[in-house]
């Protein structure tokens, strides 16, 4: 961006003019932080642990996992809806590669994908679910798990018989 000549602008407005945009630039930066401070569910799979944090708004969702270099390789993120309906992501500004699993009600995994880093691919379940897991890339290949293994923890534990 430039800025006028000094001359069209006096010293008090081009302070202003400055601190203006010191401001943009640091709502910018602040609006690029990775969500680190969410609420945590402990879910498992098999003998499988996963400390998820867990995303429940709309904010939250957006948001997910963007601008996030690494993730411990038991951490993910659960994205809870509101009802089951068709889920689909993508990973615009996320920079690390994911693992993507599409769940049931009842913590049964409906679907799984891998996804690439900043691409803007859609990643969509194959039934309407209300919960969506993210996890590394390979997280679940390499543990063997596919569609029809059952997550456990909340809040898949109330909805068993």
């Amino acid at each position: 961006m430039t800025l006028p000549a000094k001359s069209l602008l006096s010293p008090a407005r081009r302070s202003w003019l400055i601190a203006a945009l010191a401001l943009v630039g640091f709502g910018l930066a602040h609006a690029q932080k990775p969500q680190t401070s969410l609420p945590r569910a402990a879910l498992s799979i098999g003998m499988y642990r996963i400390d998820a944090q867990v995303a429940t708004t709309s904010e939250q969702h957006a948001t997910g996992l963007m601008f996030r270099t690494d993730m411990p390789q038991q951490e993910g993120m659960l994205f809870v809806f509101e009802r089951p309906t068709q889920q689909c992501f993508w990973m615009k500004n996320t920079l690390i590669p994911l693992a993507v699993a599409f769940v049931a009600d009842d913590g049964t995994i409906v679907n799984l994908d891998e996804m690439k880093a900043q691409t803007l691919n859609a990643h969509c379940s194959e039934k309407p679910v209300r919960y969506v897991l993210e996890m590394n890339t390979g997280w679940f290949s390499k543990k063997g798990l596919k569609a029809g293994n059952k997550l456990q923890g909340q809040p898949f534990d109330s909805a068993q018989p």
